[in-house]
């Protein structure tokens, strides 16, 4: 397995693009990883967009980002309300906005839904992604779900014990909404990151993990 760093090119990390369909896809998918860079870049700015929500939705996932996004530099939190599970049918108003945003932002990273998973609404954003974002280094990650649509992820990141803690915490603090699901327990998430940091060989047994498609050492 090869081993490699964050920040430790000519162009260090300074601009970080989350895309989330809904109110807790971010914090699923990459939140450990997010606190990881938070907590080595001083310098780190953070766009983070929610393109589904309702008023009570969009008030979970702004406290939400305040607790992942409380010690980064910069951020900015963008949430919208296009309709939960009709956004292939709601493409054009939602690529106008990749639009927006691509004018907008020049990130270093992106991290977006992963292009094959079978929920539409993570499908689409993981295709326009691709579509509007061409010279940049994009990261698809992963959400559990009822439809076992997990895969072989090829890039890792190990997290120390008080981050994936921090991670799981934060999202059962700020998700009261989505405590009724019998997905949405700490078990889910710990037990994910756990096979994650078993296939790694990640030094504190967890780590999340990701989708690459093109990466240029």
């Amino acid at each position: 397995m090869i081993e490699l760093q964050f920040g430790n090119s000519g162009r260090p990390v300074r601009q970080i693009l989350c895309l989330g369909a809904h109110s807790d896809d971010i914090e699923i998918g990459c939140g450990g990883t997010l606190l990881r860079l938070i907590a080595s870049n001083t310098q780190l700015d953070v766009v983070w967009v929610v393109f589904s929500s309702s008023p009570e939705r969009e008030q979970e996932a702004r406290e939400s980002a305040a607790l992942f996004l409380a010690k980064a530099s910069k951020s900015e939190v963008i949430v919208r309300d296009f309709r939960d599970g009709f956004f292939p049918f709601d493409g054009a108003k939602i690529k106008q906005l990749f639009e927006e945003l691509k004018q907008r932002f020049n990130p270093d990273i992106v991290f977006t839904h992963n292009k094959k998973d079978v929920h539409q609404d993570h499908r689409t954003l993981a295709e326009l992604t691709w579509n509007t974002f061409r010279n940049h280094a994009i990261l698809e990650y992963e959400i559990p779900k009822y439809d076992g649509d997990l895969g072989r992820p090829n890039l890792f990141v190990p997290l120390d014990k008080e981050l994936f803690r921090d991670k799981v915490r934060f999202l059962m603090t700020a998700f009261q909404s989505q405590r009724g699901k019998r997905w949405f327990e700490e078990e889910t998430f710990l037990a994910l990151m756990r096979l994650r940091g078993m296939e790694c060989n990640a030094d504190s047994g967890y780590a999340e993990a990701f989708y690459t498609r093109k990466l240029v050492l």
